[in-house]
């Protein structure tokens, strides 16, 4: 059966547009003079005060420019009802935590991580008539993993990451039950598996494998990364998703329901 959809992700870069006042129209006079021809640039707006985020984004594609997200602070509200992206601000540091209620789970090097992955019964029939299974079960472990000669260990989390918190493990699998939250993140080496809402920003792959993937049951994050490779949130929000990557392509995304 062909896949309904197939998505897209490369490296992207970005400037930073520091708002200094809620007038709209002194903004756009001061912003036309800084951009003269230049259009389709894409930005990250950071304010220091409050103003009306939609108007100001209307504004801003109106004259060529493309708002992509905002800095954590005043504007995240906002930003979070238009679904645009969220950053932390400088000298923002992530709370690193602990996985809570949780376990080691070693395997071996070739062994397949389909059982962890959310959806397991369709994404298992969609693995098996893709050329992509025989990679994903038997990926070699990155060379910088201590492990390495032990096999790769998963880790389970058993509560949701909030707003501000960081979860890292490094050596194998992540694998969260409860989701994350706007404003957290989660990060493996290996593949990423979310059993709920993937929120805030994912990535998998951490050390440069170029076989982890994230799999996530309802799909929404603000940003996600695999292998290094880094893309902002695509619209399929509340969708079981598989995020891989792909030397040409660069990332792909493939709905499992």
């Amino acid at each position: 059966m062909m896949k309904a959809i197939t998505l897209f992700g490369k490296m992207l870069s970005f400037s930073r547009l520091k708002l200094h006042t809620d007038d709209l129209t002194a903004i756009q006079d001061e912003l036309s003079v800084l951009l003269k021809d230049n259009t389709s640039v894409p930005v990250v707006l950071d304010s220091e005060c409050k103003l009306d985020l939609s108007a100001l984004v209307e504004m801003l594609w109106q004259m060529g420019v493309q708002p992509i997200g905002v800095v954590d602070g005043v504007l995240s509200e906002q930003a979070n009802a238009l679904r645009l992206a969220s950053f932390p601000a400088d000298g923002k540091r992530m709370e690193r935590i602990l996985p809570v209620d949780s376990h080691f789970a070693p395997t071996s090097k070739t062994s397949s991580v389909d059982n962890n992955a959310p959806s397991s019964q369709s994404q298992s029939s969609q693995l098996k008539s893709s050329e992509q299974a025989g990679e994903f079960s038997n990926r070699p472990t990155p060379q910088t993993i201590p492990q390495q000669e032990q096999g790769v260990t998963s880790r389970v989390h058993g509560q949701m990451l909030r707003s501000g918190q960081s979860l890292q493990h490094l050596g194998g699998d992540l694998i969260i039950i409860g989701g994350v939250n706007n404003g957290a993140e989660a990060i493996t080496d290996n593949s990423l598996h979310i059993y709920g809402h993937g929120q805030g920003r994912l990535v998998a792959g951490a050390t440069g494998d170029k076989h982890a993937r994230i799999f996530c049951q309802k799909f929404n994050p603000t940003l996600i990364s695999v292998a290094g490779t880094y893309c902002l949130s695509d619209a399929i929000p509340h969708k079981a998703v598989q995020v891989s990557y792909d030397e040409d392509k660069g990332l792909i995304f493939t709905l499992m329901a």
